[in-house]
């Protein structure tokens, strides 16, 4: 009787699991259904009627066509688009020929947005291929009569604004709360690199900036530079004044030095120190005290590590404790190293020379690491030192037959940055201006 009743619950059950299993199947149907035809919807929107407010582009386009509009996804190539719109192999081959050297249609990205102008007729063949490699270009390949490929550039509106804000928490979240590009971040880091310690950014730091934003059909695309800044770092004040020399803009001092040092601070961009030069450290790894005579950034792995100055490339190459490592000679005082890489850049290899800024590697947790990070290595005069406490060379300042053009131009631009005030009642300001006016040499 025991085993009877065992058999009935056994029974029961598997028939209550197959049941659920069923409403779970065809509640998934359903939902793919619904999913499904919500996509067909939005297909039918995005094939519509030419509009010229809809696309933006320069000519004209017979309003019998149809506009079919989609973003390249991961590993898609042309002859896979336009597959349904008619295009023959040779037509693209032919492109493909034509097109190589405006734009390379073997070359499309992930996620950039394309329109196909097709007739209105069964075959729906295409007439021309539009391809957004930016925000600022777009590609139109003809496709019927004459094949071939042309470049346009999008009108670009340039709007100078003022930022000055006190941090409360990081530069990067200080200017996303203000509605501004964090590509105007990366433009300061490279301008008070040698100053600013960003990994040590104090609460009550202040920064004022006069710059010129990039803008494409009302959007955002770019900071086209820099015209003046003013950053206050642990209560110490530093002026960015922008000067054309006979190679290009840099940013000096007010009193015409050059902010540029010999080397960067750091070889990764806002990432977590997670150790520090010591002389007795705890390794996590081989659990026992020993010296630590590097500095530890804490970083994703694949962040890109690019070398703190010039310089021509010692070693680059796997040890056991290590890892993938880049050792780089900068001059007869200064040597870097570079370890636990994922990988070493392509082209790094031992007697090639590197410029500042340039990518040499990336984060990793090859070796004796226990987690991704890049320890970086500093010797001065062929001893190691503590590269965060090492009082680094400036580069060259202003020329002395240069001097009084370049106090014309610091005056305007320092004037400019003492007249902005930091609010009291504010934490920030933003200001926008119609003024585009270069600021530089007259």
């Amino acid at each position: 009787q025991s085993n009877n009743r065992m058999k009935k619950t056994t029974i029961w059950l598997l028939v209550t699991a197959i049941t659920i299993s069923c409403i779970i199947v065809l509640l998934f149907s359903y939902k793919q259904n619904e999913i499904n035809d919500s996509l067909a919807e939005n297909n039918e929107e995005d094939s519509i009627f030419f509009q010229p407010s809809r696309l933006h582009y320069k000519f004209e386009i017979d309003s019998s066509k149809i506009v079919k509009k989609g973003q390249i996804k991961w590993n898609q190539n042309l002859s896979e688009i336009l597959l349904d719109f008619n295009v023959t192999h040779k037509t693209l081959y032919t492109l493909s020929k034509r097109a190589k050297k405006i734009y390379d249609v073997r070359k499309l990205k992930a996620g950039a947005r394309y329109s196909i102008i097709h007739e209105k007729d069964s075959l729906k063949t295409a007439q021309k291929f539009i391809f957004e490699p930016s925000p600022s270009e777009y590609v139109v390949y003809h496709l019927t009569d004459s094949i071939y490929a042309q470049l346009h550039k999008k009108p670009i509106e340039i709007k100078e604004k003022i930022l000055v804000a006190e941090i409360s928490s990081s530069l990067y979240n200080t200017i996303l709360e203000q509605d501004i590009s964090p590509l105007l971040v990366n433009k300061l880091v490279d301008v008070f690199a040698w100053q600013v310690d960003f990994f040590r950014i104090a609460k009550g730091d202040k920064v004022k900036v006069i710059f010129d934003q990039e803008m494409v059909n009302g959007k955002v695309i770019g900071i086209k530079n820099i015209k003046g800044a003013y950053f206050e770092h642990w209560g110490k004040p530093y002026y960015a004044i922008p000067y054309q020399t006979a190679e290009k803009v840099d940013f000096f001092d007010e009193k015409g030095n050059s902010l540029r040092k010999t080397f960067l601070k750091a070889p990764l961009n806002y990432m977590r120190i997670s150790s520090r030069y010591s002389l007795k450290r705890f390794h996590p790894v081989q659990k026992k005290y020993k010296a630590h005579l590097g500095t530890d950034y804490a970083a994703p792995t694949g962040t890109p590590i690019r070398t703190v100055g010039d310089g021509k490339v010692l070693e680059a190459k796997y040890h056991r404790g290590n890892g993938n490592y880049v050792k780089i000679k900068h001059n007869s005082n200064y040597t870097t190293q570079y370890l636990h890489m994922s990988k070493i850049a392509r082209g790094i290899k031992p007697g090639k020379t590197v410029k500042q800024g340039q990518t040499i590697g990336y984060v990793g947790k090859t070796g004796l690491a226990n987690g991704p990070h890049l320890c970086f290595r500093f010797w001065k005069n062929g001893r190691q030192v503590n590269a965060l406490k090492i009082d680094l060379p400036s580069s060259s300042g202003i020329e002395s037959k240069h001097k009084n053009q370049f106090k014309i131009v610091r005056d305007s631009i320092q004037l400019a940055l003492d007249q902005i005030s930091f609010l009291k009642e504010n934490k920030f300001l933003v200001h926008s201006s119609a003024n585009c006016e270069e600021w530089g040499n007259p």
